[in-house]
């Protein structure tokens, strides 16, 4: 099995590097600094075209493999990681309608999605039930055609931008995970946005609670059966898991371009700091820790692609998140230190990545969590 590039992979990512250093990287200290949504930035992926990648063709969208999709979000976030989990939650909103929405709703809401026309925000998470998402306690309850949505979520990534949520409630808590019910919900049918968080990184992604009362939900908005919302949730973070590396491979990548320029123009004892040993081999230990992560995080991609064969991708996708987002957190502090006290400071750049790099540990399973899978899937 290779994970080598083909020639369209390569020229796609020669076309998103220049996008991004150009449409993309320039915006990203003042959207940080501001804590406002990158719109600018959005509205220059919808110009390239970008939300159809995640889209098949039959609805509207490009088709992208799983490794032309890592590519993507790896080059964004080098440019500005907010703009990336823009693009990143989005496809996870809608992996739930691609692979298990009825015809109806795929052919309502997809090609929406492809164009950018909506965003959506993929609703799990509670305040007493992140990891342990069989203790939620948000509610759907059938009547008649309808169902009474009530309950919270925390932690939503784009909360009050999008303008679907993708959303987890149980509809037979007795059941616990296996009474878990999943519902496609539009934010113009009442939906509450109480609380935004104000967070160490990620600050121009809006992050929030979203609030349903008594909110009736069409029947036909229900994706799957009753009591398949557990299975839907865990099949879709195990094809979003490996994006989340890549993401976490673009911070570290982020912090390596820069550390690097850096070393080469700042002197010390008469001398370019790129000259000490020392510090050349902290740089080469960056590279050879990313460069792993990327390969890591193709590998689970390609698994994707070739449709798990050896029904590996819940390992492969839960290591290659742990190990990519591991490495973002060390790169980006080696980066840095690298910079001495302007590294401490806003007026560059390694600082934000380090704090961006931080929720990639945490967000769609915590690195603790990937271990407990991981541990599982050897000792089976």
């Amino acid at each position: 099995m290779s994970f080598d590039l083909n020639d369209e992979q390569r020229a796609f990512r020669e076309v998103m590097h220049g996008f991004v250093d150009s449409r993309i990287t320039p915006h990203a200290a003042h959207y940080d600094r501001e804590q406002i949504f990158p719109q600018e930035s959005w509205d220059a992926c919808r110009e390239m075209d970008l939300p159809s990648v995640w889209v098949p063709e039959a609805y509207g969208g490009s088709g992208g493999d799983m490794v032309t999709q890592a590519i993507m979000i790896e080059e964004i976030a080098r440019g500005c990681a907010s703009t990336s989990v823009t693009m990143l939650i989005s496809k996870l909103a809608m992996l739930p309608i691609m692979n298990f929405a009825s015809e109806e709703i795929k052919q309502q809401y997809l090609p929406r999605f492809a164009t950018g026309e909506i965003q959506g925000s993929y609703c799990l998470s509670e305040a007493d039930a992140g990891s342990d998402v069989a203790a939620m306690r948000c509610r759907a309850v059938r009547d008649g055609d309808d169902y009474v949505l009530n309950g919270s979520k925390y932690w939503i990534t784009n909360s009050g931008v999008s303008e679907t949520y993708t959303v987890f409630a149980s509809t037979n808590p007795e059941a616990r995970s296996h009474g878990i019910s999943c519902f496609l919900v539009e934010k113009g049918w009442g939906v509450e946005f109480p609380k935004h968080e104000d967070k160490l990184g990620l600050r121009a992604s809006p992050t929030g609670e979203v609030v349903f009362n008594d909110l009736r939900v069409p029947a036909s908005h229900r994706i799957g059966a009753e009591g398949d919302g557990f299975k839907i949730a865990m099949h879709t973070l195990d094809r979003s898991r490996p994006t989340i590396g890549a993401q976490a491979v673009g911070i570290a990548q982020a912090s390596i371009d820069y550390a690097g320029q850096y070393m080469k123009g700042r002197k010390a004892f008469g001398a370019p700091i790129a000259d000490l040993q020392g510090l050349r081999f902290m740089l080469a230990d960056m590279a050879i820790r990313t460069e792993a992560a990327r390969a890591l995080v193709y590998r689970a991609c390609a698994t994707i692609d070739e449709g798990d064969p050896q029904n590996q991708l819940t390992y492969l996708g839960a290591a290659a998140k742990s190990f990519a987002s591991d490495t973002a957190m060390s790169v980006s502090t080696d980066a840095v230190q690298l910079l001495g006290g302007y590294g401490f400071t806003k007026e560059f750049p390694v600082e934000r990545f380090m704090r961006d790099a931080k929720i990639t540990q945490i967000y769609e399973g915590t690195n603790q969590v990937q271990r407990v899978v991981i541990s599982k899937y050897l000792l089976k």
